[in-house]
């Protein structure tokens, strides 16, 4: 998975510092207005673990999610 950031110029999405392929499938999150979110010192260290496993290729494929899914 990759984290990136980027801005939207002419209504294109145009990334930081990130080359996606051509057909690539994106979310997007975007702030509305002056929104933002708070977590507590517990999530945040959990959020970012999790960053860093992802950064680390320590992923699982959607496949396999949904297979353990299926056997519950």
């Amino acid at each position: 998975m990759l984290v990136t950031t980027g801005k939207v110029h002419g209504g294109t999405i145009k990334l930081d510092d990130h080359n996606l392929p051509e057909g690539a499938v994106v979310t997007v999150l975007a702030p509305e207005g002056d929104e933002t979110f708070e977590l507590a010192p517990a999530e945040e260290a959990k959020l970012l673990a999790a960053m860093a496993e992802a950064e680390r290729g320590e992923t699982t494929s959607a496949v396999d999610i949904l297979k353990q899914i299926r056997r519950s």
